[in-house]
């Protein structure tokens, strides 16, 4: 009954323990961390402030359109008046004071912002969007840092698997020369050197985690979680590879000489006549009637046209200026896709080279395999040295670190020149 109770215990830690330590695995991908790293970043935080601005300058272009009201009062004295010299029997024609006083209240209703606020509006939203773009510009430039960190850690990864393979086998010739020295083929001091050897793997394996926990703090800050050595960081599909440039930077482009436009219907509306109708209501002394010398009430309504011409002095100059800035525009435009495919072609070359190189590190890889078998073979009737054998399993190493490192660059590259082309 005990041992009953006991395996069933057992068997419920097992499994508490394998859940537990499920969950906690961490494995990113890159994808993962790309997504992580645009929402991370402080600079995120700015399109809430964009959005609110745009509210506030739509909602003030909308309210240009409210009836307008204004409130003016003047008082003054006058050197001369109006006056009436004829005398007539039975009639006294009064004489106005010099000094005079009014009061009055307007309301005015614009006619031609009704026609214009579309125009301010779009002005706001094309320049709303400019400014969300820049910013998407800006992020989209981490995605090279973030992929040169995160290739950074398999690379480092991949090294220090293959630094165990390497341990492992020098660990399989001090077995084979202590088979020799058993048999009276080999000297007990030979086994040394091998020994030595591990001890230096040993030292490359602590250096190796040590540079990966920088590359990983580093990325940690970039996608705003831990990243510690049990983070597994899944190796990425090969990518197609295709020329067509979909980059952020282009659509800001089309956004600002959309701008361009908005502005030039701008100017035109502000250089035409415009029109509105008012009404004044107020008292003074005198009042519309200028005979009257006493304070009294009146009151104006009509419709009224303003037209400041003087502002045609720079019209054609303030369209020449839109011209030549959508034209600076089209020059950035050609500048950055000129840069940017001068970018593809070398990274295009260097996939083309890697994969050459990779197709050769396999043929060597397999050399190299041959020549350690039977170097390894060879000490144990002690026909090999240790240092025969040590150099066969380092030109093992170095040609699987020379296939290892091709292929995070491979991947790397074509994950960069994604990038690049903005796919």
């Amino acid at each position: 009954m005990i041992k009953k109770m006991i395996n069933k215990t057992l068997l419920a830690f097992s499994i508490w323990l394998s859940t537990f330590g499920f969950a906690n695995a961490q494995s990113l991908t890159l994808d993962n961390c790309l997504e992580m790293t645009k929402q991370n970043y402080p600079l995120i935080k700015q399109y809430t402030l964009i959005e609110k601005t745009k509210e506030y300058s739509i909602a003030n272009a909308q309210k240009g359109v409210l009836p307008q009201f204004n409130v003016a009062g003047q008082a003054t004295y006058q050197s001369a008046v109006t006056a009436v010299q004829i005398s007539l029997p039975n009639m006294d024609i009064p004489t106005i004071s010099k000094d005079q006083y009014k009061l009055y209240g307007e309301v005015s209703q614009s006619i031609t912002d009704l026609f214009t606020v579309k125009d301010q509006k779009e002005y706001i939203n094309a320049n709303s969007e400019i400014e969300t773009k820049k910013i998407e510009v800006e992020l989209y430039k981490l995605r090279e840092r973030t992929n040169n960190l995160f290739f950074g850690i398999l690379l480092i990864d991949a090294q220090i698997q293959q630094t165990e393979l390497l341990k492992k086998d020098i660990q399989n010739g001090i077995e084979k020369t202590n088979v020799a020295i058993a048999n009276g083929v080999a000297l007990k001091s030979t086994a040394d050197n091998l020994k030595a050897e591990l001890l230096k793997a040993n030292q490359r394996t602590i250096e190796l985690k040590a540079t990966r926990k920088g590359y990983a703090d580093m990325l940690s800050l970039f996608i705003g979680k831990p990243i510690d050595e049990n983070t597994n960081l899944e190796k990425p599909h090969r990518q197609l590879f295709t020329n067509t440039i979909n980059r952020p930077e282009l659509r800001l482009f089309d956004l600002q000489k959309k701008s361009f436009d908005v502005q030039g219907k701008l100017i035109t509306a502000k250089n035409m006549p415009r029109v509105s109708l008012f009404f004044q209501g107020g008292v003074g002394r005198p009042g519309l009637n200028m005979l009257n010398p006493d304070f009294a009430g009146y009151y104006i309504g009509g419709l009224r046209l303003n037209w400041n011409i003087t502002g045609f002095y720079t019209y054609k100059n303030e369209k020449k200026i839109l011209v030549n800035n959508q034209s600076a525009i089209d020059i950035q435009r050609e500048t950055f896709l000129f840069n940017t495919n001068l970018t593809l072609k070398q990274q295009n070359a260097d996939i083309t080279k890697m994969q050459e190189l990779i197709e050769t590190d396999k043929s060597i890889i397999t050399l190299r395999e041959s020549v350690k078998t039977t170097t390894q073979n060879q000490l144990t009737y002690g026909t090999a040295t240790t240092n025969d054998y040590l150099i066969a399993v380092n030109a093992e190493d170095q040609a699987k670190q020379n296939l290892i490192l091709h292929e995070i660059q491979l991947l790397m590259t074509e994950y960069n020149a994604q990038t690049t082309t903005g796919n």
